[in-house]
C-alpha cells in the first residue's frame, strides 16, 4: 500500500520529492478530459480549474530541471517544473496543505515555459501553473501582486496597459535624461532619498529616444504588394522602444506589405492575465478582436497576418482562443489567434528581401522565453540577422535560459530576477559581442539594466532594428564611428 509523506513538513523533504500516491479519478464515460478530484485544503473552494489529465502527463523524468532557471539557481527540487507539478497535484489530491511554503515555490516560477521545450512527454506546464495561480488568487484576492506598493500596482494595471498613459508617465523621465538631471541626481546622491521600489523601476528604464508620433493608419507597400498585414503596437514596448515599432513598419513596407495600424487597438492583456486578473484581460482581448475585424469572418479574410514584435504580447495574442473559451467571443478569438505572427516568423514565411547595407559588428542573440518556448520561434530571428552583411553572429551560452524579466516578475520577485539578470549578462559579456539582440521589450530592459555594470557600450536592440538599419543605411548612434 502506497503512503504519501507530508511534504509540507520540511524543506529538506521537498528537495527530493517522492511520487505522490495515485489518487486518480476514473476517465469519463465519453473519453473526455478527466476532472481534477475535489481537493481538501479546507478553503471551501471547488479547486483549480485544471484538466487532471494534464497533471498525469508528467512522467517525472527530470529532463526539465536543467532548463528551469529557478532550479538552476537554487538546486531545490520544489523550484523545478517537476517539483511544482508534484506540489500542485499534492494539493489537488489532498496530500498537501496549500500553505505559504507551497505558495512560495509556485510564486517563484517565471512561467518561462522552457520546461515545455525540454519535455519529451509534451507536458503543458503553462496549462497547469496559470489556472493554479488563478485558484490561489481566488482564495486570496490580489496575492499575485501583494508584494507591490500602491504606486507600483497603479502603474502595472492602470498605466502600463495603455500606450498614451505610458507616454505621458515617461515624460518626466525623458526630460531628466535629455537635460542631464538624471545623471546629476545619481551623482549627487539625491536618488537615495527615493524609495527603493521606485529606484529599481528607474534603473530599468533604457535611454529614452524620441517617439515617432503617430504613423499613418495605412502604409503602402514598396514595390509590388505581397501581403496585407496589421501591426500590433503594444503598450509598454511602444513607449519605451518606439524606434522598434517604426522599424517594424518600415521593414514590412520594404518587403512589399501593406501595413494597417488600427487606431483603437488595446493592450494584449498579458499583464492582467499573468497576475490572475482574467476579467480585464478578457476585456482587452474582446476589444482587439473587434478592432482588428475578427468578429467579421468575411472581412477578416482580407488580412494575411497580425504582426507583433514583442514575444510576451505575441504569445498572449496566440493564446486568445484558450483565454476566451466559454465566452461569446470564443469563435472570433480563435479566428484572431490564427493570424498572429511574430515579425521574424512572418518575414521568413514570406521570404525576406535581402538587406544590403553592412553592419560591421560582432553580435549575439538571446532567446526571449515567450518566443523560443511558448511560440517555438527560434531559427527565424537568427536567420534574419545572418542575412545582414558584415554582422557576425556568435552563439550565446544558455541563450534559452530566462533573463529574469518575465513580465512583472522583476517587480514581484526582484531577488531572483536580479540573480538571473546577472547570470545572463555575464554570459553575454563572455562572448565579446558588441551588440545583443532579443525579441522582447522586457528582456531588453532587463539585459540593458544589468549590462550597464559590465559593458555599457553594448548595443541592445530588437533584431528588426538591425534589419531596418541594413535596409535603409540609417545607422543607430551606437554604431556610428
Amino acid at each position: 500500500m502506497n503512503t504519501t509523506p507530508d511534504l509540507a513538513d520540511s524543506e529538506t523533504q521537498r528537495k527530493s520529492l517522492p511520487i505522490l500516491s495515485a489518487n486518480v479519478p476514473a476517465a469519463t464515460a465519453t473519453g473526455g478530459p478527466i476532472p481534477a478530484p475535489p481537493h481538501t485544503c479546507g478553503s471551501g473552494s471547488p479547486g483549480p480549474n485544471i484538466d487532471y489529465e494534464l497533471v498525469l502527463d508528467c512522467v517525472h523524468c527530470g529532463l526539465c530541471t536543467a532548463s528551469c532557471p529557478t532550479y538552476v539557481e537554487t538546486s531545490n527540487e520544489a523550484d523545478s517544473p517537476r517539483g511544482r507539478i508534484y506540489l500542485m497535484r499534492g494539493v489537488i489530491d489532498g496530500a498537501l496543505k496549500l500553505d505559504n511554503d507551497v505558495k512560495r515555490h509556485l510564486d517563484l516560477c517565471l512561467n518561462c515555459r522552457a520546461c515545455e521545450t525540454a519535455c519529451p512527454s509534451g507536458v503543458q506546464y503553462g496549462r497547469l501553473i496559470e489556472p493554479f495561480r488563478e485558484f490561489m488568487n481566488e482564495l486570496e484576492p490580489g496575492r499575485q501582486v501583494q508584494s507591490l506598493n500602491a504606486l507600483q500596482k497603479l502603474l502595472l494595471f492602470h498605466v502600463f496597459p495603455y500606450r498614451w498613459r505610458n507616454r505621458l508617465s515617461l515624460a518626466p523621465a525623458r526630460l531628466m535624461q535629455w537635460t542631464g538631471l538624471d545623471w546629476l541626481t545619481e551623482k549627487s546622491g539625491l536618488m537615495g532619498l527615493v524609495p527603493q521600489s521606485l529606484r529599481s523601476m528607474k534603473q530599468m528604464l533604457p535611454a529614452l529616444k524620441p517617439h515617432y508620433g503617430q504613423l499613418p493608419e495605412v502604409l503602402e507597400p514598396i514595390g509590388k504588394r505581397r501581403a496585407r498585414v496589421a501591426l500590433f503596437l503594444g503598450c509598454v514596448a511602444d513607449s519605451l522602444y518606439p524606434d522598434t515599432n517604426y522599424a517594424t513598419a518600415k521593414v514590412l513596407q520594404a518587403n512589399g506589405c501593406e501595413v494597417w495600424i488600427p487606431r483603437s487597438q488595446s493592450c494584449c492583456g498579458a499583464l492582467h492575465y499573468h497576475s490572475a486578473e482574467e476579467a480585464p484581460a478578457r476585456a482587452f482581448a474582446a476589444a482587439n478582436c473587434e478592432t482588428f475585424g475578427a468578429n467579421d469572418a468575411e472581412k477578416f479574410k482580407s488580412l494575411d497576418a497580425i504582426i507583433t514584435n514583442a514575444a510576451g504580447c505575441g504569445y498572449q495574442l496566440k493564446d486568445y482562443a484558450h483565454m476566451m473559451h466559454n465566452t461569446p467571443e470564443a469563435e472570433s478569438a480563435a479566428r484572431f489567434q490564427s493570424k498572429v505572427r511574430d515579425v521574424s516568423e512572418f518575414l521568413m514565411e514570406l521570404g525576406p528581401v535581402k538587406p544590403t547595407h553592412p553592419l560591421n559588428i560582432k553580435a549575439t542573440y538571446h532567446d526571449a522565453c515567450h518566443l523560443r518556448h511558448a511560440q517555438q520561434v527560434f531559427k527565424q530571428p537568427r536567420a534574419l540577422l545572418e542575412m545582414i552583411p558584415g554582422l557576425e553572429l556568435i552563439p550565446l551560452p544558455e541563450s534559452e535560459l530566462c533573463c529574469g524579466a518575465a513580465g512583472s516578475y522583476n517587480l514581484t520577485q526582484p531577488e531572483m530576477a536580479d540573480r538571473l539578470g546577472k547570470r545572463k549578462t555575464s554570459n553575454i559579456a563572455a562572448t565579446g559581442a558588441k551588440a545583443l539582440f532579443t525579441g522582447n521589450v522586457g528582456c531588453l530592459m532587463q539585459i540593458t539594466r544589468h549590462l550597464k555594470a559590465l559593458d555599457p557600450d553594448v548595443w541592445c536592440a530588437h533584431p528588426v532594428d538591425a534589419l531596418w538599419a541594413s535596409y535603409s543605411g540609417e545607422m543607430p548612434k551606437e554604431l556610428e564611428g
